[in-house]
């Protein structure tokens, strides 16, 4: 694991980009088991998949944990938002078919 001023190519920087973007993906992947088991949850309890608090709780955090990090929060915020939004069609659609 390099820092980015210590990448002396361009090859080394897609080098660390790439190590990040598996990383990334296997926490997405480890996300998503918990966005599975929210449907039998929210089923059990006659919940909606859609929960507007939660979602805006959700956004506030990832939000100022961007900033804290100097991540843009809007770029944050955006992904964010396809990520809920993902998992509440999920959600939804496992919801109508029980």
């Amino acid at each position: 694991m390099k820092k980015a001023p210590d990448c002396r190519s361009m090859n080394e920087a897609r080098a660390e980009i790439d190590r990040i973007d598996r990383a990334l993906v296997e926490l997405l992947a480890e996300r998503w088991t918990y966005v599975d088991r929210m449907w039998e949850f929210k089923r059990k309890d006659g919940q909606e998949a859609n929960v507007p608090w939660r979602n805006r709780e959700v956004i506030e955090k990832i939000r100022a944990r961007a900033g804290e990090l100097g991540l843009p929060p809007e770029m944050a915020e955006a992904l964010w938002r396809q990520i809920i939004g993902w998992g509440i069609q999920y959600q939804d659609e496992r919801l109508r078919d029980e």
